[in-house]
């Protein structure tokens, strides 16, 4: 697969299109199952309230997951992303009830580069505040 996306297309400032991820519960039991991160502050609220958690929260790496899945999505391509980092700033609190938690996701591109590369800065919110900080990222582009 090669990206979808022109390089000659892309200008500063191009938004990619937002997403919203839900996260459940069942979605870190899947998640820990997957990954083999069973540490109790994903699953288990006593736990997690007795070591000052406001409830079960997110994986780290799943919340990373999600939101560089705006880029792969708009690239057409998961291998045109070349580098990826982010600064964890707040953990994403999931509520045992119907609804959840929602990771909100939005990009623009930030710069041109060469090679065909652009860096994207991504900002990742839930419940009104920004979880991830620093997340970018750098696709090739065709």
């Amino acid at each position: 697969m090669t990206a979808k996306i022109s390089y000659a297309d892309v200008e500063v400032g191009t938004e990619l299109p937002a997403q919203t991820f839900p996260v459940t519960r069942a979605t870190l039991v899947q998640y820990a199952g997957a990954s083999g991160d069973f540490n109790p502050i994903h699953w288990n609220e006593r736990f997690a309230k007795e070591v000052g958690l406001p409830d079960v929260i997110a994986h780290g790496m799943f919340t990373m997951a999600e939101a560089i899945r705006v880029v792969t999505d708009w690239a057409g391509d998961p291998g045109a992303v070349v580098e990826y980092g982010v600064r964890f700033t707040r953990p994403v609190v999931v509520p045992d009830d119907d609804k959840g938690a929602v990771i909100e996701v939005s990009g623009k591109v930030a710069a041109k580069l060469d090679d065909n590369t652009v860096r994207v800065d991504l900002t990742a919110t839930s419940a009104g505040q920004k979880v991830l900080g620093a997340s970018r990222a750098v696709v090739r582009l065709a």
